[in-house]
């Protein structure tokens, strides 16, 4: 292979992750996608958290899925840390 072939083979894999995290306040899963520009779905039950991350997805160019579940009754603190 020469460097373009091998490019290529790297690129036309994606560029795909997800990150799980489960403690005792929260249970959060966070795909991002590099190489999609649509709209990914987030829900951290925190309005503004919400269009924050928007933000960062919007103006990154890339893919974000974010669910959190998280003990919001008690405070948001650990959604936003975790």
């Amino acid at each position: 292979l020469n460097w373009d072939d091998i490019a290529n083979v790297l690129l036309s894999k994606g560029r795909i992750a997800t990150v799980v995290r489960t403690t005792k306040e929260t249970d959060i899963k966070v795909t991002i996608d590099l190489d999609s520009q649509t709209k990914g779905k987030i829900e951290t039950g925190i309005g503004f958290f919400d269009h924050m991350l928007d933000q960062i997805q919007t103006h990154g160019n890339f893919k974000m899925d974010v669910h959190v579940d998280g003990d919001l009754d008690i405070d948001d603190h650990h959604s936003v840390e975790d």
